[in-house]
């Protein structure tokens, strides 16, 4: 996304390309967050046929789609599917139990394109080599590279820290999902990426974000052109266990810039593809911009389209039935959503930090990934923040760290939901639980505040966060120490660091 205190910078100009049917503005989605966008006018299809095999034998009941339409294999693992003539590929939801097919670098390649005079495309599955109702995977937002040296930094920590991370899963069936920006509009970079891949070796989705788009595109589809010919659609869906993935494609080009909103022709499509899954299952859906946020409401900015989805609850509603989990980036910090009792909405701090100026966001969460451990229908998460601990959830700050709570004992909880419990110590003794208030992280402060800092990137700025938690301590006091406790049960604990010299 853009700096967050400059909420102009690639958002609504003015008035609206082509991309939008109806004459229907930014402004008007944003006030009328239901309006769909216009059905494509109807058009000759094309007729594509094909099996689908694994091991050479047919399967049956797998889904085949062009992004609009969605065909189900026969017992002879036969499809016929009516094709849009403008969609570029059709694709296949690999299934349960079977690898997912990747290109040379390890980018999923699911999708076949449509070549003139191609009316006939098979797909042809094998066999994982793990069981996949235990599986595992990593997600990575905002890598934004900018240039080279953004790279550099991408090859030299981000990359160990994963590969270290799937090291230690060996056993389960992994992979791995960028969740947008992956670049930072700077297109031309995407092979060193895709060599970050390769080196991390596991397959690897990608959602499309806004720094990842074709800028001198007039119109939605368009912009995505660049994308796709390096990592195919920008919508499409898998399975591992009995887990049903979902990558979708929210940021919406209208021309001169963007908001978040999800096409109608993607919402019907998704319809067709959850009406393949059974009711209670789970559901992990990656989308580059939040569907709910409060960065706009924390830091008072007034126009919010582009910090989350303008029709979200179109989104929620398809996936009622599911226990559905929302994977998110674009805010550069972390968040949790809770949307009624089976929907969750983990917004993920960043891999690049605060774009790679500095070990942490602006919101003091150290730059990172999130770590999705699957069992049967369980699903399991934690933060790893690159270069530290895997136990690593917090940062303590010393008393009299933060100007507007002297006496008091701070601490930025990284991942904190309201399932998590987080408690204070003083030697031995439990003095009680701290107190979750809004803020800005002392060490944001201290390497992001002024035009000078940080060095790169003078725009960033400290945020106000909604993961910090105080305790007033007495002037006379003991060794400090705090503990969280996760929705899951692990317990984490840290002790009070002081704020490095600049």
């Amino acid at each position: 996304m853009s700096p967050i205190h400059r909420p102009g910078r690639r958002a609504f100009l003015g008035t609206l390309g082509a991309g939008l049917a109806l004459g229907a503005a930014p402004e008007l989605l944003a006030r009328e967050p239901h309006l769909p966008l216009a059905w494509r006018p109807a058009r000759q299809t094309r007729r594509i046929r094909g099996r689908v095999t694994g091991d050479g034998r047919p399967l049956a009941r797998v889904a085949v789609s062009d992004g609009l339409r969605v065909a189900v294999t026969d017992r002879d693992g036969r499809y016929d599917l009516e094709a849009d003539p403008e969609m570029p590929g059709i694709f296949v939801s690999t299934p349960a139990g079977y690898a997912l097919p990747v290109t040379g670098d390890g980018t999923l390649a699911q999708h076949r394109w449509l070549a003139p005079g191609v009316d006939r495309i098979d797909f042809a599955l094998h066999r994982a080599a793990h069981d996949d109702s235990r599986h595992a995977f990593v997600a990575l937002a905002d890598t934004q590279t900018l240039d080279m040296e953004d790279l550099g930094l991408l090859h030299a920590e981000t990359v160990p820290a994963v590969q270290a991370t799937l090291a230690a899963l060996a056993g389960r069936d992994l992979f791995g999902v960028a969740i947008g920006d992956i670049m930072f509009d700077h297109l031309e970079l995407y092979p060193e990426y895709e060599r970050a891949v390769r080196r991390m070796g596991v397959p690897f989705a990608q959602v499309v974000g806004n720094h990842d788009l074709d800028m001198r595109a007039e119109t939605d589809t368009d912009s995505t052109r660049t994308f796709s010919r390096h990592f195919g659609p920008a919508w499409y869906s898998f399975n591992r266990g009995a887990v049903h993935y979902v990558v979708l494609d929210n940021v919406l080009w209208h021309g001169s810039g963007y908001i978040g909103h999800l096409g109608h022709e993607q919402l019907a499509w998704l319809a067709q593809d959850l009406a393949l899954v059974e009711p209670g299952a789970p559901v992990v859906v990656f989308v580059h911009i939040p569907l709910e946020s409060t960065t706009a409401v924390r830091n008072e900015i007034a126009n919010d389209t582009t910090f989350k989805m303008t029709n979200a609850a179109a989104l929620w509603r398809l996936l009622e039935p599911f226990d559905a989990l929302v994977l998110t980036g674009h805010t550069h910090e972390m968040e949790h959503i809770q949307h009624g009792p089976r929907a969750h909405e983990h917004n993920l701090a960043t891999a690049c930090g605060a774009w790679w100026t500095g070990p942490i966001c602006y919101d003091g969460v150290p730059g990172g990934f999130g770590v999705y451990e699957v069992d049967g229908t369980d699903i399991r998460w934690r933060y790893q923040a690159t270069g530290l601990a895997p136990d690593a959830a917090m940062r303590v700050y010393p008393v009299g760290s933060e100007p507007t709570a002297p006496g008091e004992l701070v601490a930025n909880v990284w991942d904190w939901d309201p399932a998590w419990t987080v408690t204070w110590y003083e030697g031995a003794d439990r003095r009680g639980v701290m107190a979750r208030r809004l803020g800005r992280d002392p060490l944001s402060v201290r390497l992001h505040s002024g035009p000078d800092l940080p060095r790169k990137h003078g725009w960033v700025d400290p945020i106000v966060t909604g993961h910090l938690f105080y305790a007033p301590v007495a002037p006379e006091h003991g060794p400090l120490r705090v503990e969280a406790i996760d929705r899951f049960g692990q317990v984490r604990s840290a002790v009070p660091e002081a704020l490095p010299p600049l």
